[in-house]
């Protein structure tokens, strides 16, 4: 299928915006706490923050870059994926991340969660990996676009219609988090986030989030 702007306009559209671009700047807030908290990210953010720290540049700037390049596969092999959600995730989510960082260095909060107890982590940890489920969901089912980096999996599957999507969309994200651990070994200040705790969001978070998305189907 060719490209046309035409397919920027769907069904509902203004109903389908005030779901989508809130969820996308609320993810990128919920990723920021996990950032903070160091025990894991989705895949995608674990790749992008560790290319980030490598290259000495901010994470926003660094996930135009990488989404931009796989931005032009998706537009070659996927281009009835692309869509306002496309551009919001990709150009909005690093930015929102970094300026939240820096709003909970200032305020104390970075500080405060590097302090807490374990249990304390661990409950603001499962809130906030919780909440940014729900957005995700909001954003996924909102259906005005496939983010660059969900795209591809999709490509893939098209292409290898013998191996479950589950498979290949996992094998996606572990590449992701491969992708980070070299970014991170290149980086004198070492990997940044936690190998293993990004590694099990790769295994569970799509289940999870489809899961959710369900009930929410019914609403979008």
């Amino acid at each position: 299928m060719k490209f046309t702007f035409k397919q920027f306009i769907v069904p509902n559209f203004g109903k389908r915006l005030a779901f989508m671009l809130p969820a996308v700047i609320l993810m990128g807030v919920f990723v920021s706490i996990l950032v903070e908290i160091g025990w894991g990210t989705d895949p995608a953010s674990f790749m992008n923050l560790n290319i980030a720290s490598t290259l000495g540049w901010g994470l926003g700037n660094t996930e135009v870059l990488v989404y931009g390049f796989m931005l032009i596969f998706t537009f070659i092999f996927g281009a009835e994926m692309i869509g306002f959600g496309t551009l919001a995730n990709m150009i909005l989510i690093g930015y929102v991340i970094d300026l939240c960082r820096w709003i909970w260095k200032n305020i104390g909060f970075a500080q405060f969660i590097y302090d807490a107890s374990f249990a304390v982590r661990a409950v603001i940890f499962a809130a906030t990996l919780l909440c940014f489920v729900v957005v995700a969901s909001i954003y996924i089912n909102a259906q005005m676009g496939v983010a660059p980096y969900d795209a591809i999996p999709n490509i893939l599957s098209g292409w290898w219609t013998k191996i479950p999507f589950a498979i290949i969309r996992i094998c996606f994200d572990l590449a992701a988090v491969g992708v980070g651990v070299i970014a991170g070994k290149l980086n004198p200040e070492g990997i940044q986030g936690s190998i293993v705790g990004s590694i099990l969001m790769s295994l569970l978070l799509g289940p999870v989030i489809s899961l959710v998305g369900k009930p929410l189907k019914k609403i979008l």
